[in-house]
């Protein structure tokens, strides 16, 4: 005869294992359902913004574009793509897959939450550069389009994001982007960089190490056919054409940025004083706030005061303060002499 107590025990086990497996929202099988449907809306929203870049560049995609950009199988692509179209956000023409009105919407879409969200990375938040993209790729799926408006209106509604890419409004419509690739511009040109291409990560990584950035002006120093060689705030870079022409500027007559007319604060010595007269454009977010909070405003007065080994950091009489200042963020912040009358 079996015993009652053990038999409720397994009954007990038995219901307890059911409700970890089966338990509305929370199970393992909940979970799992819910892992493969966000799985498979990031694929399929990853495939509409690949479309929508196609497009927008005049590139035909296909199948093995698709495919190449997901990292899927061919099969697994033709399963999406067959999504896709039963959702009626794509259609098989003569020049391959191409959005729909409705898969050009959602596209835009996607691509606003991901534009503002690397908008407030770099703003609002110290995250490095080079991982603004990826961290968007993986918000961009995780946010709602509430949220994303409440984000943008927290920004005051910004129009481009920290690469000079246009951002999307609600209703769809796309600001204007200006500019050439730096490869258009003849040796001896100026230019303004407009815009810098995230993708592909491992060239734009590259840019970075140059110390590009939107808002900076550039002059070409020598054009070769295996690399450009230009002069970015002062900083002599060179560039292979590939990696060039993912930089885009819009071209302007003569030098106009303050770096040529001012040096920068790094440059000053021990007893020397000089006048802030601005801060880099590339000195962004909580870094360029505290900045501005100790002072560091057009029109301040700062003395070098103390230097450590290496002058790595130094130390600035700033408004009766003395602020501890590393060399990489005195170099994005502009001086001029003063003046006899200032100095009396």
């Amino acid at each position: 005869m079996i015993n009652p107590l053990f038999a409720l025990s397994i009954a007990c086990a038995v219901i307890g294992i059911l409700a970890v497996l089966f338990w509305p929202g929370i199970g393992i099988y909940a979970t799992y359902k819910k892992a493969k449907r966000n799985t498979s809306r990031v694929l399929i929203e990853d495939a509409l913004k690949h479309l929508y870049d196609y497009e927008e560049r005049n590139v035909r995609s296909t199948l093995r574009s698709i495919s190449g950009h997901l990292y899927t199988s061919s099969d697994d692509t033709i399963q999406i793509v067959g999504k896709l179209q039963s959702m009626g956000l794509v259609e098989s023409t003569k020049n391959g897959i191409q959005l729909t009105s409705e898969g050009r919407s959602y596209a835009l879409r996607v691509i606003r939450i991901h534009r503002l969200w690397e908008r407030y990375l770099a703003d609002e938040t110290s995250v490095k550069e080079s991982e603004w993209h990826i961290e968007a790729e993986e918000k961009e799926h995780n946010i709602s389009a509430e949220d994303a408006e409440h984000l943008a209106a927290q920004m005051g509604n910004p129009v481009f994001d920290p690469h000079g890419d246009p951002i999307p409004t609600k209703d769809g419509e796309i600001p204007e982007r200006k500019g050439i690739p730096l490869t258009a511009l003849k040796m001896g040109e100026f230019g303004i960089v407009t815009h810098i291409e995230d993708e592909p990560h491992a060239i734009y990584v590259q840019l970075l190490a140059q110390g590009l950035h939107p808002g900076m002006q550039v002059r070409i120093s020598d054009v070769a056919k295996n690399r450009i060689k230009f002069e970015a705030n002062g900083e002599e870079c060179v560039l292979a054409p590939l990696f060039a022409a993912n930089v885009h500027v819009v071209q302007i007559q003569k030098q106009e940025e303050i770096t040529n007319e001012f040096k920068s604060l790094s440059s000053l010595r021990k007893g020397d004083k000089a006048v802030v007269v601005g801060i880099s454009k590339a000195c962004r977010g909580p870094q360029r706030r505290r900045l501005m909070d100790l002072g560091v405003v057009p029109g301040t007065l700062v003395t070098a005061e103390l230097e450590s080994i290496g002058r790595d950091p130094v130390a600035y009489n700033i408004k009766g303060a003395i602020i501890a200042i590393r060399k990489k963020n005195a170099d994005q912040i502009y001086i001029r002499e003063f003046s006899q009358e200032e100095l009396n």
